[in-house]
């Protein structure tokens, strides 16, 4: 169990804030006053010592704990001297309620923010004071989304396991355009801390279209000043309290199919699909026949099968325990065309392979119908690998730096599943000299544990490189474009050599990732060395 020491805070007088230089609006009255207990009104009034409005208030409000329908605020798209407040709700008794207005409050003229401008009151006969701080962070990208909400749920008779799916929390705040979070005005008690990031906020976690964070043990608020605290939590409460934000792995689900073009269906899911087997259960032709694959980065699995002439095909879809049968009618009189693309534009990387991508199901490659030559037009020997997918193929070649090469397909080199075929393809390819590339070298140090990946990411997130160590050794990236890079370590707890998600339902965190600190800028020609200490 977790325990912060938490002091009240809150106090009296005229909420300030902006540039020091510039004047943000002031408060000269509020009716009810700030802080009112006993508090009974259904309207709020607080007049400011000029002309304020209100920027993206229906975004940037937020009520705690939430009320059922939303107050009616005011002014909108105006001007005024007055912020209104209507309550629309029966409040609850005994309850500290905070509405945060963010930085939604600015004066008329100028634009000066308010910042952080809160109206609290209770129904009770006090103000809870205690308050909760922390960051968040995503956990695999170094970017932090923005306007995170954060929830406390109170771990009361009320409280069950679906509570994040349809019920409400106790207490919200917002990140809005930062990492650091604090929840203020909080009752003593033991709580539930989750993040949620969503569209549309309603506070009810969706699993298809959310992420989420949570903390796993429980929090439990208190004024007592005596605690005891175990070394993980010391070293927890040390760096402030760190949410990790991340997207579930659906609940496998199969989509419905559809008939993306004639002869050819696309069966969608969600979840993991690894084993999806589809079994035809149609009569059909003698001469019937089929070829499936995963499409590349989709979560979707392509049918193309031979005959032209059908009504419709019924399949019984498998992925491990779950089964579905489902029909296909098809109505497409257009057939798709065979596309032939390659994987880059005009250079290709001393360390990537050449890709051919095509939009139907390779069957056939004829070898001595295809002529790899370099810039002095001497044959240069390949080996051709099929991909999985069984729309790509692999060419593999000893490249040579600076070099030009041409690829020559004549007719028939490359036949799909419908007998299609091409008229001779050509491209033309350059590599760059090896002195027009950069190297990174890397030792970590302050690993807790065995096997990490280490990666190095372009500004895009896009993994370069990658490096699997089961024990301590130094790390070198090699053959890089000049450009910026960052490096993370995950901790590949399970050992699958991949970063896995985390799942709320299982209370799983997802698997650790740590950046280092700064950017690296590749030079060309040029080999760049750096400690990575990642106990930091």
């Amino acid at each position: 169990m977790s325990i912060f020491t938490l002091f009240a805070c809150a106090r009296r007088g005229r909420p300030t804030g902006g540039p020091k230089d510039e004047e943000a609006p002031i408060v000269v009255t509020a009716e009810p006053d700030f802080e009112t207990v006993n508090f009974k009104a259904k309207k709020i009034n607080i007049d400011f010592d000029e002309f304020i409005k209100l920027k993206d208030v229906g975004k940037q409000l937020i009520v705690s704990p939430p009320l059922k329908y939303k107050p009616i605020i005011t002014p909108l798209g105006t001007a005024s001297k007055t912020l209104k407040i209507k309550i629309l709700d029966t409040l609850k008794p005994k309850t500290t309620y905070i509405f945060n207005f963010g930085n939604s409050v600015q004066d008329n003229n100028e634009g000066n923010v308010l910042y952080n401008f809160k109206y609290v009151m209770s129904t009770g006969n006090y103000i809870d004071s205690l308050k909760l701080k922390g960051k968040i962070k995503d956990a695999l990208s170094n970017v932090v989304d923005k306007e995170v909400a954060i929830l406390l749920y109170k771990l009361d008779s009320t409280y069950n396991d679906s509570i994040i799916y349809k019920g409400s929390p106790n207490y919200i705040a917002n990140t809005l355009d930062t990492v650091v979070w604090e929840i203020t005005n909080i009752k003593e008690g033991k709580y539930l801390l989750t993040a949620l990031k969503q569209k549309r906020y309603n506070y009810k976690f969706n699993p298809k279209t959310d992420k989420i964070a949570f903390y796993t043990d429980t929090i439990n608020i208190t004024t007592d000043k005596t605690i005891s605290f175990s070394d993980s939590l010391k070293t927890l409460i040390d760096k402030s309290l760190e949410l990790s934000l991340f997207r579930e792995e659906l609940d496998y689900k199969l989509a419905r199919p559809s008939e993306m073009d004639k002869q050819h269906i696309v069966f969608g899911y969600e979840g993991d699909a690894k084993d999806l087997e589809l079994e035809l259960l149609s009569d059909v032709p003698e001469d019937f026949k089929s070829v499936q694959s995963f499409q590349i980065g989709k979560d979707s699995l392509d049918y193309w099968f031979n005959i032209a002439d059908l009504d419709s095909l019924k399949f019984k879809v498998t992925n491990n325990t779950y089964i579905d049968t489902v029909t296909v009618k098809l109505h497409a009189k257009d057939f798709d065309s065979l596309v032939v693309g390659s994987s880059i534009r005009a250079s290709l990387n001393l360390r990537d392979d050449f890709k051919l991508k095509t939009n139907q199901p390779i069957t056939k490659v004829d070898t001595t119908k295809i002529v790899l030559i370099d810039k002095d037009s001497i044959k240069v020997p390949f080996a051709i690998q099929m991909s999985d997918f069984k729309t790509e193929l692999i060419f593999k070649f000893n490249k040579m730096p600076n070099n030009i090469y041409k690829l020559m397909l004549l007719p028939q080199a490359i036949n799909t599943f419908f007998e299609s075929s091409k008229d001779t393809i050509r491209y033309k390819f350059t590599t760059k000299n090896l002195i027009d590339y950069g190297s990174v070298s890397i030792s970590l140090s302050g690993v807790k544990s065995y096997p990490v990946i280490v990666q190095i990411i372009d500004k895009k997130a896009k993994v370069v490189q990658s490096k699997y160590l089961k024990k301590a050794e130094n790390i070198n990236f090699t053959i890089l474009d000049p450009t910026q890079y960052l490096i993370r370590v995950i901790y590949d707890k399970n050992k699958n050599g991949k970063w896995d998600t985390g799942s709320f339902s299982k209370r799983i965190q997802p698997e650790e990732v740590i950046y280092f600190p700064k950017e690296i800028e590749v030079r060309a020609n040029w080999e760049i060395t750096e400690l990575f200490d990642v106990s930091k």
